[in-house]
């Protein structure tokens, strides 16, 4: 624009200075200037319009853009918050929702190429199968249920570990659940479990009887004891049980072969099966030794009906035998006995030159203490694996009979000789 004034100027000056000004001239110059400021203002107009649309144009695409890149990453946080479906994967993978179902079910009808890709496809988006909707088209959740007497039990954890490794191989997975020897604690495991779906139920140290017929009812899937504590377990349950009264013979015998005359038990106060037929054990092998049963060689915590910590049942309970000039104990189990290897090293007492010492259970602290503890051994993993094949029996509907499981003795350093006393 400023190039047209700039001539229309020059040219009206010169018009002024060699050319005597006429009307007509006027007139001309006149038009052809406003047609010059005509087309600059065209030309300026039409510049500025093109600029203007060219950064119209710009700023939508950046916003178009922009905006796909926020519905992109809304959809993203979206499928990440919820979990992938069987849907989902059927979208991307562009085939239908039953092909999708077969592949990952591994379904013949499905070409192993097909079935490749479309697990291939599964792990990427992350999905994970729905167990809820996997149980009712099976009825199945694959779980089972293990109710031990408590989580810190050191016997109880090789049991179920066990129990873990055949239920893994199954493809189960195990809830756990504790009752601290408590019927009333039992029954509520049991029914927790129920309202679970479990599959079926480990019961370790049960407390049921035959004659609980009403909870014994409530119990509506396959059940398997071990170590039921009743004389009179419900018919419907299978077990696997220890020989208590093989393993308390084990003892006794040992000991007697070592020259001791004089030996105690010590037992807990729980009334269970496994202390009644431990302690039967301990005074027929007496009796077919022709040693005599002296009723102070015994001392079972009656004070207590329900169990307290064994090893504080070892240590509080160990003087009540030093006063019969016993030579060797018996304990009811591996922890009991560790509380009176305690007791001893507090009272100066040697253990085996003063006293000889043997437990039950055969856990992996009794190889540890000092001495090493001398023990009746149960296969702990082997009860726990038994059981669980047990129980997998029975919900493939086979023949199964109930189990009972010989124990060892295993010597070490807690039992030697009985020292000559002339």
């Amino acid at each position: 624009m400023t190039v047209f004034v700039s001539v229309l100027g020059a040219m009206l000056l010169l018009e002024e200075l060699f050319v005597q000004p006429t009307r007509v001239s006027l007139i001309i110059l006149s038009i052809l200037a406003a047609i010059v400021i005509f087309f600059t203002f065209i030309y300026c107009y039409a510049f500025v319009c093109i600029i203007y649309c060219f950064y119209f144009c710009t700023r939508v695409h950046k916003t178009y853009v922009k905006f796909i890149c926020i519905t992109q990453y809304t959809n993203v946080l979206k499928m990440s918050k919820r979990k992938i479906s069987i849907a989902d994967i059927a979208r991307r993978a562009g085939v239908s929702h039953s092909t999708v179902s077969r592949a990952l079910r591994d379904s013949p009808l499905i070409s192993p190429k097909v079935r490749a890709e479309i697990k291939q496809l599964a792990r990427e988006m992350r999905y994970v199968p729905n167990a809820i909707a996997q149980s009712l088209q099976t009825q199945r959740t694959n779980t089972i249920g293990v109710v031990v007497t408590s989580i810190a039990d050191p016997f109880y954890a090789e049991v179920v570990e066990g129990i873990e490794q055949v239920a893994r191989t199954a493809g189960l997975s195990v809830l756990l659940s504790a009752s601290h020897r408590d019927f009333d604690q039992e029954i509520a495991a049991i029914d927790n479990f129920h309202r679970r779906r479990v599959d079926g139920i480990l019961l370790t140290d049960s407390r049921i009887s035959k004659h609980n017929t009403k909870q014994v009812e409530q119990i509506t899937v396959p059940t398997v004891l071990i170590n039921s504590q009743t004389k009179d377990q419900p018919e419907i349950f299978h077990s696997v049980a220890i020989n208590d009264y093989l393993g308390a013979t084990l003892a006794v015998e040992h000991l007697i072969s070592l020259g001791h005359t004089s030996i105690g038990y010590l037992g807990v106060g729980d009334r269970s099966k496994s202390n009644q037929q431990r302690l039967e054990g301990y005074q027929i092998t007496l009796s077919k030794a022709g040693l005599p049963q002296v009723p102070e060689w015994v001392a079972i915590n009656v004070e207590e009906q329900t169990r307290i910590n064994d090893v504080d049942t070892g240590q509080k309970m160990l003087p009540k035998l030093l006063n019969t000039e016993i030579t060797g104990i018996f304990c009811y189990n591996d922890m009991i006995a560790i509380g009176v290897l305690l007791a001893c090293h507090e009272l100066g007492i040697s253990i085996p030159q003063d006293l000889s010492l043997v437990g039950f259970d055969g856990i992996a602290l009794s190889r540890y203490v000092t001495p090493s503890l001398t023990t009746v051994c149960q296969p702990m993993l082997e009860i726990g694996r038994s059981a669980m094949q047990m129980l997998l029996d029975l919900l493939e509907e086979k023949t199964i009979e109930n189990r009972v499981v010989s124990p060892f003795l295993v010597k070490r350093g807690s039992s030697a000789v009985v020292k000559n006393t002339f």
